[in-house]
């Protein structure tokens, strides 16, 4: 656990912003609850690309310095506040959410930020929820709106967002057409029930994509990486088709006439904008797929809590299979 006694734990501060050398493990104090709040001991850490943005100064909002990084971890109830009573100490929960950071023994959480871990979900899969799944249902089922028997482009997924999607879609009876840079990942893309699988290195991808479909073009498309791909998704679009930009990492050109032609729309997703009551609506949706074993979080590698630094490396390292998490 990395606590050394019962007034101290370890945990990543950041003390100024930079490269993944800023994530420094330090001796902290421990943490007790105001009224209304409730202590985590944390078993594992999601690493998400957003924290590396917010790490290098790199993002919109930034937190006051110095701070601990992380939203999202999976662990056990330790302590509740005053007036907590629909919690109980030593319950399994994952985070999604946490005013104190995540890269740490130790997390302050409000209640409505817990969400039950079924018993046969490890602290590492739980601590891959947050984030990926949450954006992910976001994106298809509230700004997308997707159907059954639509059909949905995910754009690099076999990331942490790309492969909840990916389940998410295969569960609601979309058929998935999904890309992956490596081998290894595309592999892991046909275990998990991708329909149509695609290298997007390879520059016919695009026409692979439209003989996939018989010239239609896909319904949906989740896209990662907006300033490399969105020029080239629009063509791809069938009729009323929506692409969903959950990342980018800059500016890019596209041709408006592609949207025209298609009545189609370029849509914007952005987690923390959505209303709590979208998002409690999710988690309960996300917690019976973990129930029924229709979602299946997928760990690629776990990292100790020292090893921040490497795993803020890996994150946003292209070819990746499955979600990267710290182990305090």
């Amino acid at each position: 656990m990395h606590v050394k006694s019962n007034n101290t734990m370890k945990a990543i501060r950041v003390q100024k912003f930079g490269g993944p050398e800023v994530l420094q493990i330090a001796e902290v104090p421990a943490i007790a609850p105001g009224p209304g709040q409730i202590v985590v001991r944390v078993h594992a850490v999601g690493v998400n690309p957003v924290e590396t943005y917010i790490r290098s100064g790199k993002y919109a909002k930034l937190p006051p310095l110095p701070y601990t990084p992380g939203s999202d971890g999976a662990g056990v109830i330790e302590h509740l506040g005053a007036g907590v009573s629909e919690w109980r100490v030593g319950q399994r929960v994952y985070i999604a959410g946490a005013p104190s950071g995540t890269y740490a023994g130790q997390t302050l959480c409000e209640p409505t930020q817990l969400h039950p871990l079924p018993d046969a979900i490890s602290f590492a899969q739980g601590a891959a929820l947050g984030v990926p799944y949450t954006t992910a249902h976001l994106a298809l089922f509230h700004r997308g709106q997707a159907r059954p028997g639509e059909t949905v482009l995910i754009h690099g997924a076999t990331g942490g967002v790309g492969l909840a999607a990916l389940q998410l879609a295969r569960a609601a009876g979309l058929t998935i057409l999904a890309t992956g840079g490596s081998e290894r990942g595309r592999e892991l893309l046909r275990r998990e029930g991708a329909h149509h699988i695609f290298d997007h290195h390879n520059p016919d991808y695009p026409a692979d994509i439209l003989d996939a479909t018989n010239g239609r073009g896909v319904d949906l498309v989740l896209e990662m990486l907006a300033n490399v791909n969105l020029g080239h998704d629009l063509p791809l679009l069938a009729p009323d088709g929506r692409v969903l930009v959950v990342g980018s990492r800059g500016p890019v050109e596209i041709n408006p006439r592609d949207l025209m032609a298609r009545n189609a729309d370029i849509r914007g997703v952005m987690l923390f904008l959505a209303p709590p009551s979208v998002t409690a609506d999710i988690h309960r949706v996300l917690v019976a797929g973990l129930e029924s074993g229709a979602l299946r979080p997928i760990i690629s590698r776990e990292y100790a809590l020292a090893e921040a630094p490497q795993a803020h490396g890996a994150a946003i390292t292209s070819g990746a299979a499955g979600k990267i998490v710290l182990i305090p």
